[in-house]
């Protein structure tokens, strides 16, 4: 199973140990468009810090996100899910999983990312400010920049088993997994229960819980196909209602309802 995870706003510092290896991040096809979006990024950071605000959709209180950018390529990196914070990776809470489950983690997880396209969470990275809804003065709209080099290397990365995609709109424009592939995956929605409406804080704290449950579950669950992942999660305790895809080619829909995160 890959599970495909939205990044977070938040991030943590970076750490104080080796600097980023670009050739050393999982999916090496995507190092050369990550040398692109990297290169860029620092070049605008280091130039006029206004266009740069502006460029990243930055307020004033984040100003001094422009200076940590400009100091990408020598800043010391984490362990992505060292690095990404905030309510999905609070209630995924990466760090409390036992031995097994973080293995099953660093084999299924993969979250996406402006800057780098996409990334396990052992990869070491820098902390960094680039959402995919950044459109640079060269390169242009990131989903669109990623999109290509995705469509060479996500197909293989998600194999032969099942795709649950838990991003958000602006992520899921970098790859959207056609034919027999999506077939086999399902994109999950969280749902107010009494009022069938996405409420942010209930879709990002449930999506985190969902996938903490999917690792810590016995051996791990392992669903192999959409149909299984919907009996697993009401096996786990979810109220899952069920969208299944409207012709070949189309990706399940589960909704997920929820009155309430604890």
């Amino acid at each position: 199973m890959l599970v495909l995870l939205p990044p977070s706003e938040g991030k943590a510092t970076s750490g104080r140990g080796a600097p980023l290896k670009l050739e050393s991040l999982s999916l090496p096809g995507l190092t050369e468009a990550r040398q692109a979006v990297l290169g860029e990024l620092v070049e605008l950071c280091a130039g006029d810090e206004e266009k740069a605000r502006e460029v990243l959709g930055l307020s004033e209180g984040l100003r001094g996100e422009i200076a940590k950018n400009v100091e990408l390529p020598v800043a010391g990196a984490r362990p992505a899910g060292e690095i990404y914070t905030g309510v999905l990776y609070d209630n995924l809470d990466l760090a409390s999983l036992d031995a097994a489950a973080k293995r099953r983690a660093t084999r299924s997880l993969l979250v996406f990312s402006g800057l780098w396209g996409a990334v396990r969470i052992n990869d070491r990275i820098p902390s960094y400010r680039c959402s995919m809804g950044v459109k640079l003065p060269s390169l242009g709209a990131l989903g669109a920049h990623w999109r290509t080099p995705m469509a060479d290397v996500l197909p293989e990365a998600a194999g032969e088993g099942l795709v649950l995609d838990l991003r958000s709109s602006a992520y899921a424009a970098a790859w959207k997994p056609k034919g027999e592939l999506a077939g086999r995956t399902a994109s999950v929605r969280v749902l107010h229960a009494p009022t069938r409406k996405v409420v942010s804080h209930f879709n990002k704290a449930t999506k985190g819980r969902i996938v903490r449950s999917l690792l810590t579950a016995g051996a791990g669950a392992a669903p192999k196909t959409p149909a299984e992942l919907v009996e697993t999660l009401r096996d786990l305790g979810y109220i899952v209602e069920v969208e299944p895809p409207k012709g070949n080619g189309k990706a399940w829909t589960l909704d997920v309802l929820v009155d309430e995160v604890h």
